[in-house]
């Protein structure tokens, strides 16, 4: 089982026992956030959906992200609260970044924002991940999944 697998599977268990719902909005990764979720035990039941925000401008017109960069702290945030008020969902995670090898925003390849919304407030967290662009997907979703957990009570791996 691989990482991501693993973590999807923990959030899925924790979500099951909390009985907390979760949303995604993703840039960056493009599904991959969503689909690894969505493959996780008895997904049904706690996973309320995903917004797959590529373009600026559904960031801004679906999610509510304002006019900053949309590789930023701020717009991770927006995207967080954006989705979980959208899917109505008790917990939501939001990632947007850079995969390279170009820079985006002025950040540099591998930067990434991600932030989590739930009901006792939003936090959010920013990485500079090293690789390929593969890599740095790989590697975002492994800390948002890590984030949903520590948000709905689990341990991170």
């Amino acid at each position: 089982m691989s990482r991501i697998d693993d973590c999807a599977s923990r959030v899925a268990a924790a979500a099951l026992r909390s009985r907390r719902t979760v949303a995604v909005a993703e840039s960056l990764t493009c599904g991959q956030l969503s689909a690894a979720l969505g493959a996780a035990p008895d997904s049904a039941q706690w996973l309320r959906g995903a917004v797959v925000a590529y373009s600026a401008d559904v960031k801004r017109q679906v999610l509510g992200v304002p006019e900053v960069p949309v590789v930023s702290e701020s717009a991770a945030r927006a995207m967080a609260v954006g989705v979980r008020m959208l899917l109505g969902a008790d917990v939501a995670v939001a990632v947007t970044g850079v995969g390279g090898p170009d820079p985006q925003d002025g950040e540099p390849a591998g930067s990434v924002w991600l932030a989590v919304h739930a009901e006792d407030g939003t936090w959010a967290r920013h990485e500079l991940f090293d690789g390929e662009p593969e890599d740095v997907l790989r590697r975002t979703v492994e800390v948002a999944l890590d984030m949903v957990c520590e948000a709905i009570g689990e341990t991170p791996s």
